[in-house]
Parts: structure tokens; sequence; C-alpha cells
């Protein structure tokens, strides 16, 4: 893997003297502009906003000899660009650059490829480079490789949870630290512009509409998620309760002998894994798979085990077989790990109400998964739909709707599918968007709880209209929780 330091002794020869744009300063864009430098690339970075952080990263990079042009409106989506800088030969773009935008059409036209950070990471790779087990899907990703990675360590290899998880894979490809194996988390805006990655096996965990302003349509965001199974060696993993992404191993053009792996809730078959009397298990990865099924786990090894969190397991634990790692480790890399903050995480039992927060919920098919995992439900719900409708998540839920707390600026979307969907079901309307709802909120969850019931923030919605992301939405409502029993 290398001293960490890039070289010019050590330069794949395309880099030499190549002058490189990078579009995007930023989490991926700095690191970027940096490697290439160091490979000996001619770098001009191009950013479209000149606030005080931007300026910062700039001084940073022109401090090494590297040519920044803040505000040059490369970035905007209409009107006038700057285009291509002059010499361009080559675009690393931060990975939520849309496709649309002027800079690439420029590119396109002028025959420049365009390559995303994940894409310039997996070329840079060396010959004893570790292999990649890929992640992606509308929702589960992060919880899935960090399971990944813990079942990884479990086994005694040396791996990290890399990538859309926010730890830079060109960071850790050009790093000093060996690794055995990386459990690598990607998004569909990676995966865009990813166009070699071929990684060991890979799953999609899920697929729903999601992120189509920038793909464009639910078909252009299937195919760019499906590029994570291309080329694949050993096994394309996918979830048998969401056929699309079986559509997608069907049409993706891997490698002789890589198998199909499917992951149910329910009893597997062979080539599957699944749950079976309280048990995870394994029917693709033994010997005699049509008559012999391996134990690797308890669902209470799963936590929280909720049943899109099983799956999640259940995935994680298909990319770690695939990779060689015996039962034993599934077992202990499931119960050694430890959700994030916000994911559905129990916060209290007040007068025998579970409180659990879920802010990390911030789409539909997310809050459908949440709302599964319960019987008896008080939701608070509400926030930034980004287009989104709620007719089919309130249709699957009512029954389980004690009652409805909306908050946010597009509650009134909720509130309406509720009506015609939920009539029965009491709804509560704060008409306010401040910080401090979330404990009114509460307060009028508790209100409408009975022993037994879950209050549950599950929002269906992004953050952004109240809060500064769905981390502090999720204090808010574990301190409002907090103030109730105290």
């Amino acid at each position: 893997m290398g001293s960490g330091q890039v070289t010019s002794s050590s330069v794949p020869f395309e880099f030499q003297g190549k002058h490189v744009t990078v579009a995007g300063l930023g989490v991926s864009g700095v690191p970027a502009a940096k490697v290439l430098h160091g490979l000996g690339a001619r770098v001009t970075v191009v950013n479209d906003g000149a606030d005080e952080r931007a300026r910062a990263q700039a001084a940073e990079l022109e401090a090494l000899g590297v040519t920044v042009r803040l505000g040059d409106g490369t970035a905007s989506d209409s009107g006038s660009a700057a285009g291509l800088p002059e010499g361009t030969e080559l675009i690393v773009t931060a990975p939520g650059w849309k496709p649309t935008k002027p800079l690439f059409t420029a590119a396109e036209q002028a025959g420049v490829p365009v390559w995303g950070d994940v894409e310039l990471a997996w070329r840079l790779r060396g010959p004893d480079a570790p292999p990649w087990l890929a992640v992606t899907g509308t929702n589960g990703k992060t919880t899935t490789v960090r399971m990944l990675a813990s079942i990884l360590k479990a086994a005694g290899l040396r791996t990290a949870a890399v990538g859309n998880i926010g730890v830079s894979l060109l960071d850790t490809v050009t790093g000093d630290t060996e690794y055995d194996v990386l459990a690598v988390e990607l998004s569909s805006y990676q995966l865009h512009w990813a166009p070699s990655l071929r990684a060991h096996s890979a799953v999609v965990l899920n697929l729903a509409p999601d992120h189509l302003d920038w793909h464009g349509s639910m078909e252009a965001y299937a195919a760019d998620k499906g590029r994570v199974y291309e080329g694949n060696r050993v096994a394309c993993v996918y979830n048998l309760a969401d056929k699309a992404t079986e559509d997608l191993v069907r049409a993706a053009d891997v490698e002789d002998g890589c198998r199909a792996v499917g992951f149910t809730l329910g009893t597997p078959a062979p080539s599957q894994l699944g749950v079976v009397e309280g048990l995870l298990v394994d029917r693709a990865f033994v010997e005699d798979r049509q008559q012999n099924a391996q134990e690797l786990a308890e669902v209470s090894d799963v936590d929280p085990p909720a049943p899109h969190n099983i799956a999640n397991a259940l995935a994680a634990a298909a990319l770690a077989r695939a990779f060689g790692v015996p039962a034993a480790a599934v077992r202990d890399g499931l119960r050694a790990f430890t959700p994030d903050a916000h994911r559905i995480a129990h916060v209290a039992d007040v007068d025998s109400v579970a409180y659990v927060d879920d802010s990390k919920a911030t789409n539909t098919h997310a809050t459908e998964a949440s709302l599964a995992a319960y019987e008896s439900i008080v939701w608070i719900a509400g926030g930034l739909a980004k287009g989104a409708t709620f007719d089919e998540l309130v249709v699957g839920a009512a029954k389980r709707l004690r009652g409805a707390v909306l908050i946010g600026a597009d509650r009134a979307l909720i509130r309406e599918a509720l009506a015609r969907h939920a009539p029965e079901v009491p709804v509560v309307d704060l008409d306010r968007t401040d910080t401090g709802a979330m404990l009114q909120a509460v307060q009028e969850a508790r209100r409408l709880a009975r022993p037994g019931d879950t209050v549950l923030l599950a929002p269906a919605c992004a953050s952004m209209d109240m809060f500064t992301n769905y981390n502090q939405r999720g204090d808010a409502f574990a301190q409002a929780v907090r103030e109730l029993g105290a």
C-alpha cells in the first residue's frame, strides 16, 4: 500500500503532466486535488461558491501550487458558464455535481472523460490492493457497511468502513495502513461517476424513488445503483423483497462463476440467506446447499431487531460469507455492532410508553420500514417533503397508528394523506417550524399514547426547514423525552 505519500516516482504514467480539472472543493475535491498534484498532474480546481470555507480550502491548495477558480459559475445549472479550463484532459468531480452541469456538457463535446473520486481511488489502487465489498441502496447503506466491517474484524481481518460513510476512499487507497478487505459504502452519485469499478462482491439493499432531481428518472437512478454489480467476481447479493434489485443482478455483466445470492426475512431457499425460528441462516455459502443450512446468529444478536435491520444484517452476512468469513464471526460481529445515533434508537420508556428516535428516516421508504417495526404507534412526522407523496406510506401503516403529530413546512401533505386513508386516526397539526416545536410535539404524543404504545419520530422528510440536520432533530426529540421523565 506504500508510504501514504504519493510521489512522482510511483506515478502511473498517464497522470504525469496531465492537466486535470477538479470540480468542487469539499470533502472529496480537496483530497482529489492533493493526490493528483502529488502524482505530477497540473491541477485546476473550479468551484461555484466562494464562501469563507471555500476560500480557506483554496488558500491551502494554492500554497501547494494548485490553481483554484472560485465563483466562476461552472457549477451553475443554468446560464452561461466558464466552461472547461483550457487544456483540460480529465475531470475529477465531486459526487454531488449533476451530470447536466455545463462543465460536463463541454467535456462531452470535447471528448474529455469525467471521473468521480471513487473512480480515481479505484484506478490508483496498488498491485496488492485489498478487494472491495460494496454496499448501495436507497436506505440502510451505512448500517449495513458498518455491520459488515464489524463482522470482518471479528474474523480477524484488517478492514475499514469507507466511502460514502464519510471516510475518503482516496485517503484509504493512498494511505499507509494495510488492509485485507474494505467495506465500501457507495451512493448513486458516486456510482454514476465510477465506470470501471469492479467489486469482489456487492449488494443493492433496496430501491425506492430518491434523488430523482439529480438522476432525472427512476430508471436512471436504478441503473446507477446497478453499476455496483458490474464485474463482480464472487457474489451479487440482492433483496428477495425488492424485485428491482434482482432485476439489476440479471442485467449485470459479471465474471464467470459469480453467483446471485438472495436474502429474505423468510425461510431461505438454496443460494439464499434468511430467517428460521429466530435464527439467521445461510443456504448459499455451504456445502450441498440443497440439503444443508448454516446457523449464523440469533435474531436477538441484531441491534435493534427491527425487520429492516435484520435485512441489513443478512446483507452484511452475505457479503462477509462471500469473502469466506466463518459463521462464528458473523455472530460475534453482529453482537459487537453498535448502531449509529438517530437510527431507530430507543431513547426511554415513560409511563410504559417507548420513545424511539428514527430521525434518520428522511424519506418515505425508510419511514415505511420504521413504522413496520412496531404494533401501536404515535407517529411524529413532517419536515421538507422533497417532492415525496405519502398516500402509499399511510395506507401501509394505518392499522398501526394510534395517532399522529405533524410538524414542519410540508406537514399538510401528510395530514391530507392521513385524512384520505386513515380518517379515524387522531392528528395534531402543529403550526410552527421553530426548533422548540419538538418539545410540544413530544408532549402531544404523550397525550395520545397509551401504555404499550411506541412514540416514534420517523419524519419521512428532510429536516432543514427546522433543524441543521437530522442529527439535531433527533437530539431535540431525545431532549424533549428526557424532560418528560424528569
